[in-house]
């Protein structure tokens, strides 16, 4: 099973989704697309999330989004779960697109990233 947390207005988002399509998922697995802006990720979920990507939660994060100012993001202060809370209620400042495949995770920025994801 193929999960990618998408934003269909991101051109990075539009070229990883189309090269698991076409490219990595020779194997047709199933492929679930969810649009996270229409379904925004629970605290919950960004925690699964972060724990497949394995890396700080702040890599999850846009800082280039007007949001990320305005919520003071940039404070090294600020604990993780501010942070999963920030992604929660903002979900335009989640990094896209995100893949998952068994049980690991890669941000697609550049959308060949996944490729490590299928070798």
């Amino acid at each position: 099973m193929i999960t990618i947390y998408h934003n269909p207005r991101c051109s990075k988002s539009r070229s990883t989704c189309e090269l698991v399509t076409a490219q990595y998922n020779r194997d047709e697995e199933p492929t679930t697309i969810i649009e996270y802006l229409k379904q925004p990720l629970t605290v919950a979920e960004l925690q699964e999330l972060n724990r497949q990507l394995g890396s700080p939660v702040r890599d999850m994060i846009r800082d280039s989004e007007a949001e990320y100012k305005e919520l003071g993001l940039s404070d090294a202060t600020l604990s993780d779960a501010q942070l999963y809370e920030a992604l929660a209620a903002h979900p335009i400042l989640l990094q896209r697109p995100i893949v998952v495949r068994n049980g690991r995770a890669v941000i697609g920025r550049p959308p060949e990233n996944v490729a490590t994801l299928f070798v």
